[in-house]
């Protein structure tokens, strides 16, 4: 499985919208196996979503994010995971061994949390 993150030093970037940092990880095992960061160019949200699906993401994980763009990465077929902050390394370990996130969660809305599809991380 491949993830993406946006983040902002070591924590989750509390606005997707303003996110200039991208977390690409790759689970296997529930283990963490490869990591890396990449500037992320000021683009239109369908062009992040073509980005995603060209280097296989499975899932995007973002703090807040607003409804359009958030749209358009769910068409794309990608698994979003909004709505979360904190430590971007605990919340990825925890995500990756499918322990519980609940402590991650964001006041306030919680769609994309509350209907994951957990896929298998091997």
């Amino acid at each position: 499985m491949k993830v993406a993150m946006t983040v902002w030093g070591n924590r989750i970037s509390p606005v997707f919208d303003s996110a200039q940092t991208i977390l690409l990880a790759e689970i296997k095992n529930k283990n963490i196996v490869d990591q890396q960061r990449e500037f992320l160019p000021r683009t239109v949200a369908w062009q992040l979503a073509r980005m995603l699906v060209e280097r296989g993401i499975d899932t995007l994980i973002c703090g807040a994010i607003s409804d359009q763009p958030a749209q358009i990465i769910k068409q794309a077929d990608v698994c979003l995971l909004s709505f979360v902050s904190g430590n971007a390394e605990q919340f990825l370990e925890a995500y990756a061994a499918n322990k519980s996130i609940e402590s991650f969660k964001m006041p306030g809305r919680h769609e994309d949390l509350e209907n994951v599809d957990v896929k298998d991380k091997s």
